[in-house]
């Protein structure tokens, strides 16, 4: 795959319904979009590895145990404590060869396999950590894929959201922390760690892929071309920078202001 032919799949994938979109498969379409050189062979192979474990898992296992056990134990996939900063931790393809990465990425996985398997599972948008949420018998549990998908109690959910700088009032709501969101806002939460890091480091090329992703992924949103021009203008790339800007207004007009404000300090420097 090129980074053309990704950037027409995550196209085609943006452009379709939330319960239609393809987690896993345009999950490897931005790591190939990011480094076109690389085999996606390894993360296929771990999806399928995955999905196989746990369907043996779940006949002897309740739903939380058999895909903590299925991913962590029997794919050892676990969080990176040590380089964490490492952009590999957000690379799928790079996450299968290591068995190691951020939340999200793992998510990926973990939501991918238990799909297959019958398993109700999705994303939850923590604030500060990527979190999953799978529905029991007894209700609904939260799962940690950076620690090995163990369960999250109630109590420390409220213990992160206040340290995450929430107020009590809404810590203390479990339903508003544990509240699930699709599959596509899973994959630009990555992007968005991707480029939130690239931009720390002043890795302009990298953040405009990222940012770029996300305007494909989510093609009705303005705010990814704002990225997309802040990193371009990183570059020197002005004249790129103006286009993007022209997108995010033609997209929105509550982006306006900013993308004018933006738009003319950009053309003061292209004159």
């Amino acid at each position: 795959m090129t980074r053309e032919e990704a950037e027409d799949f995550l196209l085609d994938a943006g452009s379709g319904e939330d319960g239609e979109f393809p987690l896993l498969e345009a999950a490897i379409a931005c790591a190939v979009h990011e480094d076109p050189s690389r085999d996606p062979k390894a993360a296929l192979d771990l999806a399928r590895v995955g999905v196989e474990r746990l369907a043996r898992r779940l006949e002897r296992e309740s739903p939380e145990e058999a895909i903590a056990e299925a991913m962590a134990g029997d794919l050892r996939l676990s969080g990176d404590l040590f380089t964490y900063e490492d952009p590999d931790n957000a690379d799928i393809i790079a996450v299968a060869e290591r068995r190691k990465g951020l939340p999200v990425a793992l998510g990926i996985y973990y939501l991918h396999c238990a799909r297959k398997c019958g398993l109700n599972l999705q994303g939850v948008d923590f604030p500060g950590h990527f979190l999953l949420r799978i529905e029991t018998e007894e209700g609904p549990l939260a799962l940690d894929p950076f620690s090995e998908g163990r369960v999250v109690l109630p109590s420390e959910l409220t213990r992160r959201a206040l340290h995450a700088g929430l107020t009590p009032n809404v810590a203390d709501r479990l339903d508003r922390l544990m509240a699930p969101v699709p599959d596509r806002a899973v994959l630009i939460r990555l992007q968005n760690n991707i480029f939130a890091r690239a931009s720390a480091v002043r890795d302009y090329p990298r953040a405009e892929r990222a940012a770029l992703r996300r305007a494909l992924l989510d093609p009705n949103d303005h705010r990814p071309w704002l990225d997309v021009a802040a990193a371009r203008e990183g570059q020197g790339a002005l004249a790129g920078a103006l286009e993007a800007l022209a997108r995010a207004t033609a997209l929105d007009g509550g982006a306006a202001l900013a993308a004018r404000a933006q738009r003319e300090r950009v053309r003061l420097r292209l004159n």
